[in-house]
């Protein structure tokens, strides 16, 4: 019995990597776009894999395990070494989860644990930027953002009016961030970037927003003293993007 469990934890395994890499997006809230081949290729390999070892054993999984081997040796201990523990059963948790219930992205309790609200970027220190794009409202990622609110001493932004994407992380003492988790990888590498939020109420933890608004200089730009922050004029309620770490 215990190697027909082991084919069906194999084959639940597979079916779950490929639903949610080829069937749907999910995997996106847990590894890079770049990822999902190499998700279905494994997703693949485990499924067949296990029907390999289920057409090995005969279906539908009847054909007991030998007991010759087992029974000396089972008997000189006073135990049965054929039977799993059962906390093995907790290996079918994962695999399940994957099939009929998505765990949500990362998001403000992630968020709010890391105190450090500089720019995680390519930008390696202080100095100028390329101009914004003329014209009305200008859309910036938080990476963006961030990296000119902190590093570019030319002030760029200066006296334009931005357009961010995030979640919200609440903070201490009524103020709240805008939040974007940039994942290199994996959620597991995931690092934080905030931009500290002034002139508007904050939404529910969590809830996706687009903020409008003007940057606020906070402390000398091109130095670690440096902070992103947003003077918002207008916070809407949007559904979380399809990738959370884009």
């Amino acid at each position: 019995m215990r190697r027909n469990l082991q084919v069906l934890l194999l084959l639940l395994a597979g079916a779950g990597m490929l639903h949610i890499s080829l069937f749907t997006e999910v995997y996106l809230r847990y590894v890079q776009p770049g990822l999902r081949i190499p998700l279905i290729a494994s997703g693949v390999v485990l499924v067949v894999l296990g029907i390999i070892g289920a057409a090995r054993d005969g279906f539908p999984f009847s054909r007991p395990e030998p007991e010759h081997e087992h029974h000396g040796e089972s008997e000189a201990h006073g135990h049965d070494h054929s039977k799993g523990p059962r906390v093995a059963w907790l290996l079918y948790v994962p695999a399940l989860t994957l099939l009929f219930f998505a765990p949500p992205a990362l998001g403000s309790y992630t968020a709010s644990r890391d105190d450090n609200t500089q720019a995680r970027s390519s930008t390696a220190g202080a100095g100028g930027f390329p101009a914004l794009k003329s014209g009305g409202t200008v859309d910036l990622s938080l990476s963006e953002f961030t990296s000119r609110a902190i590093w570019d001493t030319g002030q760029s932004m200066k006296g334009r009016t931005v357009r961010l994407t995030g979640f919200v992380t609440p903070g201490s003492g009524g103020t709240w961030y805008l939040s974007r988790l940039v994942v290199t990888c994996c959620a597991a590498d995931a690092q934080v970037l905030k931009v500290e939020m002034h002139g508007a109420t904050a939404p529910p933890a969590d809830a996706w927003v687009t903020a409008t608004g003007r940057w606020r200089p906070t402390g000398k730009v091109g130095t670690d003293a440096a902070r992103a922050a947003l003077d918002a004029s207008d916070v809407t309620r949007i559904a979380e993007p399809k990738d959370p770490y884009g």
